[in-house]
């Protein structure tokens, strides 16, 4: 009796395994690149407690923080597939057959998972162009800033989507990472499914940087400005502190900006 009892609450738990499995669905590409479906929805996007914020940054200027204000209720209204991680090198190398960036991490062992680093903007956008012309069977972009924001915020409006106390085990920053950009996945994904959305190397997204523009009035997938002179990365890296791994701290370089601590990933459609 004790042993149909223990098979009996097996099966519950296996069973309640495969049905979380299941919720996540994942297509891939001609090139295994893996994507998961985020499903239509709502967030608040933006600083809900700039004091909280400001509290964790040493040194904070008098403006600071105020770009993610005021916090704001955004609606993306298609379900879309992000790429479930940083675009690696050897899916860069698939697509461009050239290795930009530090020599070292070509010749490293675990090299094809590594995400491809020292990116700008406009190869990002240049690798886009590249996939969408060898691809028939999929259209592929940047993700928008609100969409990045939603997907690692994962239906949480708090600072992080989890507690600073477990923190290491869903990203890769300066207190775990010892200052190296680190493989793909190899930390917990988020509740879409999702890796690396904090955290590993800054991601480049499409939108322009606009100040000031969570003031503005279209909250129904909102693209940013029409202009601009930076683009918008997000998400922290490696080499980051606790006080920049967060779903709505904003940063921006103008576009041909290259660092050693930004790539990016992308959005299949």
């Amino acid at each position: 009796m004790k042993k149909i009892k223990l098979n009996i609450l097996l099966l519950i738990v296996l069973s309640s395994f495969f049905i979380k499995v299941m919720a996540v669905e994942i297509r891939t590409n001609f090139i295994g690149m893996h994507f998961v479906k985020i499903p239509a929805g709502e967030f608040i996007m933006g600083l809900k407690d700039r004091d909280e914020a400001l509290i964790e940054m040493p040194d904070a200027e008098e403006n600071a923080l105020l770009d993610e204000l005021p916090a704001h209720k955004v609606i993306i209204s298609k379900p879309f597939y992000m790429g479930q991680t940083e675009i690696t090198q050897k899916q860069w190398y698939r697509v461009m057959e050239n290795k930009p960036g530090n020599d070292s991490l070509w010749k490293a062992k675990d090299w094809e998972k590594l995400p491809v680093s020292s990116i700008s903007w406009f190869m990002a956008a240049r690798f886009v162009e590249e996939l969408n012309a060898i691809d028939e069977a999929y259209q592929y972009r940047l993700p928008t800033e609100a969409e990045w924001e939603y997907v690692a915020r994962e239906g949480s409006d708090e600072l992080r989507p989890v507690d600073e106390e477990v923190l290491a085990d869903y990203v890769w920053y300066i207190d775990n990472s010892n200052d190296k950009v680190q493989v793909v996945a190899s930390r917990k994904a988020n509740a879409y499914g999702v890796h690396d959305m904090l955290g590993n190397l800054w991601e480049w997204v499409d939108d322009w940087y606009g100040k000031d523009i969570y003031k503005q009035k279209n909250r129904i997938d909102p693209q940013g400005p029409q202009q601009g002179w930076s683009r918008v990365r997000r998400g922290g890296s490696y080499h980051c502190p606790v006080h920049l791994i967060r779903p709505g701290y904003r940063s921006a370089n103008k576009p041909a900006t290259q660092y050693e601590v930004t790539g990016f990933r992308v959005v299949m459609e």
